[in-house]
């Protein structure tokens, strides 16, 4: 029997090699131009939607999916989801619980990009913690300086005549943290509420140095077998192994 795990979060890593066996196959967006190698044998680009991937589950033979992909990642885990359904295999999300806020943070819940307008004020430092897929959206904030990180130095110039890419590899100590929003000069931190302690430092920089968080809530999870740790997952994905 083999499972299929869909990658690219630490949690992922984190089952993988607790695994370790040669009956798991893992798959990664390609978000990144060098992922860090994991453990089992690994596919790296997309399905091509719901039926190319019903045409890999069924080609491979694989008998359970554990989506362990980001919150953000939606379509990918709507088609996982319409996929498994449709060909009655058994699957699984792992979602890391969302974060919450702590005594001093200054949060500011919001459900899309475009509701920063009436948020954050022109002439603000923004830096945006939300990957490179969305960078356009951020035309709505007008008159602000725009700090993106991003993995990769994209391809393209930044979009924006009011911003630059900063480049960054995660994981960020906290202390890295407060010294780039310091050097910076940051006036609102965006990001999105991935969940997870490897992302949180930035979280707890805003608040050491009382700069206010715009944080985009997560869209919807299908409905499936949701499970919200490395351990728990495990443990399902060993039932079909």
């Amino acid at each position: 029997m083999t499972v299929l795990v869909l990658a690219g979060t630490s949690d992922a890593r984190t089952v993988l090699e607790q695994l370790k066996t040669r009956d798991v196959i893992a798959s990664l967006a390609g978000a990144t131009r060098d992922p860090a190698p994991l453990p089992v044998e690994t596919r790296i680009g997309g399905f091509g939607g719901v039926e190319g991937l019903q045409e890999y589950l069924t080609a491979q033979g694989i008998t359970a999916v554990l989506d362990a992909t980001h919150p953000f990642a939606a379509n990918m885990s709507a088609n996982a989801h319409a996929a498994c359904r449709a060909l009655n295999i058994p699957h699984c999300i792992l979602r890391r619980p969302e974060w919450l806020p702590q005594a001093g943070d200054d949060w500011h819940f919001i459900d899309e990009i475009a509701d920063l307008a009436a948020l954050i004020t022109p002439k603000s430092q923004v830096f945006l913690a939300t990957g490179r897929q969305t960078l356009r959206d951020y035309a709505c904030l007008v008159g602000c300086y725009l700090y993106a990180r991003v993995i990769d130095l994209p391809h393209a110039e930044f979009p924006f005549e009011n911003g630059e890419f900063v480049i960054g590899r995660p994981p960020f100590s906290l202390s890295d943290e407060i010294a780039l929003f310091e050097r910076l000069k940051i006036d609102w931190l965006v990001a999105k509420n991935a969940g997870g302690n490897r992302a949180r430092s930035k979280l707890d920089a805003a608040r050491a140095l009382g700069i206010p968080v715009a944080l985009i809530k997560r869209p919807a999870t299908p409905e499936a077998l949701v499970v919200d740790s490395a351990a728990q997952a495990k443990d399902w994905l060993e039932r079909y192994l």
